[in-house]
């Protein structure tokens, strides 16, 4: 039986994960990828967004690094994605979020054509905070120097681990709500590229 090894890439809001051979430096193919997060509002009125940049990394000896560009974030509508920029996430002061990993030497290699499932265990830093993060994934290896890297479920992300109860407070005051949930599924598809 062969020995897989998987390295995975995972991101924050946030994340993403992915699975890797050991031969060089894996990098996100933005172009190819996205990464997306839902809320809820007034209890039954949920709508998804994402965010436009990120990039991420993952070096031949399994640190994986992924940064998201906060200001990047796309509600579909410009007054809410300024407010989130400003009154949510804070981007003057924290202008991204990100997710670091050491994978062990077990998570690394992949032949093209397998798929691997697994969790990634890292630390998403976001608004100051460092928590410890999981990711289940889905991982192939579509060809030689291409990884496709999915969840294959959402990671709730709680808004008041991070010190942004009181953002989505004021953005629930500011737009008139009488609630938006605190607790915020994200998922994401990546493509990394050798």
């Amino acid at each position: 039986m062969m020995a897989t090894r998987i390295r995975t890439l995972s991101t924050a809001l946030l994340a993403c994960g992915l699975a890797f051979p050991a031969a060089a430096d894996w990098t996100i193919d933005s172009d190819k990828s996205a990464l997306h997060f839902m809320s809820t509002k007034n209890a039954q009125v949920t709508e998804v967004h994402q965010f436009d940049s990120f990039k991420g990394s993952l070096s031949d000896d399994g640190k994986l690094i992924v940064t998201v560009d906060l200001s990047s974030v796309n509600t579909a509508i410009d007054i809410r994605n300024t407010r989130m920029q400003e009154m949510l996430f804070n981007v003057a002061k924290y202008a991204e979020a990100s997710f670091e990993a050491s994978l062990p030497e077990t998570m690394t290699t992949l032949e093209t054509g397998d798929v691997v499932s697994g969790k990634v265990d890292g630390i998403l830093m976001l608004h100051g905070k460092a928590v410890p993060t999981s990711f289940s994934i889905t991982a192939s290896k579509v060809s030689d120097d291409t990884i496709s890297v999915s969840t294959s479920e959402p990671t709730l992300v709680k808004a008041e681990a991070f010190g942004l109860a009181d953002g989505v407070a004021a953005l629930q005051k500011v737009a008139g709500l009488n609630s938006i949930t605190t607790t915020v599924p994200v998922t994401f598809s990546v493509m990394f590229n050798q």
